[in-house]
Formats: structure tokens, C-alpha cells, sequence
């Protein structure tokens, strides 16, 4: 039996610009591992696992997208992955990673031992934004 159009049009607001992205099949592995993998994991290696799935969705996104259309639900990984500062990288990101968070019905933000707020999001942003920056290679 079909949802009814309430349900669907909700359903349809909540759906991730990554699962728009990467598709159903690889959205829902990154949702099991994080709702496995988050609640005991170190902040310094989820923010890498989590910049290494919007690297993959940025590899997506380049190949089909149309980086200037601002309704394309690729446009803020997009616009992030093209230089712009730190901040504003999370801004754009920020609610694409708080719905893949919420999906996993995990937290991401955290206090450290000294009662010092922080966040696996700024984190995987930073890693996301120099994920191409070999200062070796220069």
C-alpha cells in the first residue's frame, strides 16, 4: 500500500543531498557504520572516515553535476571542495552532514575531558577541505 502524500512529502524533505548523491545502497552502509562506529570511535579517526565519504560523494558530484546550480543537492560539497575558507565549507555542509548523522541517529557533537565542546563535523570538514593538500609533493 503507497504512503500517503503527507508522509511521502516528508519523507522526500528529509532525504539526505548525499543518498542523492552516492545512492540508496552505499548511503545506507555509510548510516550502519556510523551508528556502529561512532558511539566508542575517536573523534581524529571518524572525522577522516567521514571526509573520505565526501570525497567519494565529491567524485560523484563532479562527474555529474552542475557545480553553479545552487538547487543541485551536490552544490554545497561542491562549493566547499573549491577553496573556500574552513567556516564557510561547514556552513554549506553542515546540513547535509547533520541529516547523514541524524540518519544514523548518532551524535556529533562531543565534550572532551576538560568540559571543551567540539565537533566531528568541523573535524571532518577541515580533513574534507585538505584532502587534496600534499605539501610533500610541492
Amino acid at each position: 500500500m503507497p504512503k500517503p502524500a503527507k508522509q511521502r512529502a516528508e519523507a522526500t524533505r528529509r532525504t539526505s543531498p548525499l543518498r542523492k548523491i552516492v545512492g540508496d545502497d552505499v548511503y545506507e552502509v555509510w548510516v550502519t557504520m556510523l551508528k556502529k562506529l561512532v558511539p566508542d570511535g575517536r573523534t581524529h579517526r571518524l572525522s577522516i572516515l567521514v571526509a573520505s565519504m565526501l570525497a567519494y560523494a565529491s567524485s560523484i558530484a563532479w562527474a555529474s553535476r552542475d557545480t553553479d546550480d545552487e538547487d543541485d543537492p551536490a552544490y554545497p560539497l561542491l562549493a566547499a571542495s573549491e577553496g573556500v575558507d574552513d567556516e564557510e565549507a561547514l556552513r554549506l555542509m553542515k546540513p547535509m552532514l547533520t541529516q547523514l548523522f541524524k540518519d544514523a541517529k548518532v551524535k556529533y557533537e562531543r565534550v572532551s575531558s576538560r568540559g571543551e565542546q567540539y565537533s566531528i563535523l568541523w573535524e571532518a570538514t577541515i580533513e574534507f577541505c585538505r584532502w587534496h593538500n600534499h605539501p610533500w609533493e610541492g
